[in-house]
């Protein structure tokens, strides 16, 4: 009986850790390693009308460069996450055994996508969190002229 392979993302390969390759399109952000990781939008990909390797202009306009056809040159960029905001409907839950909680939050990135995901919190880092909403809170009162 050969063992279960447990299931893996769309773009990971039969192992952890074997991502697909970056195969560039149209628009894609990527650093070129031929050229010191500089960063190109991608304008023309091989096969495409005349192109026969991959064309990148800076993301500001510019001199346009080409890299390799085959594309091992090139990298995505990483998005980046710009801040993470609270998961409606769903509560923050305490792990006793792992002395642990989580709080339910969705992630943003740059390039307008989203991802769910938790913080995970030791005690200590719950108690260090919960004295600054608190002291948020105190001045958000104290913004709408009440007391706390």
């Amino acid at each position: 009986m050969t063992p279960r392979r447990s299931p893996h993302l769309p773009s990971q390969g039969a192992g952890l850790g074997t991502a697909a390759p970056f195969v560039p399109r149209l628009g894609d952000l990527a650093t070129d390693s031929a050229r010191e990781d500089r960063v190109g939008v991608v304008v023309a990909i091989p096969g495409e009308g005349s192109a026969t390797t991959y064309h990148l202009r800076p993301p500001g306009g510019g001199t346009q460069w080409t890299a390799l056809a085959d594309g091992t040159t090139l990298r995505r960029v990483p998005v980046q996450a710009t801040h993470a905001t609270l998961l409606a409907g769903r509560d923050a839950v305490y792990d006793p055994r792992a002395l642990q909680g989580s709080v339910p939050v969705k992630f943003h990135f740059d390039d307008g996508s989203t991802l769910d995901g938790a913080l995970i919190l030791t005690a200590a880092e719950l108690e260090r969190l919960y004295a600054q909403t608190s002291r948020l809170l105190d001045a958000h009162e104290r913004t709408l002229g009440g007391t706390s």
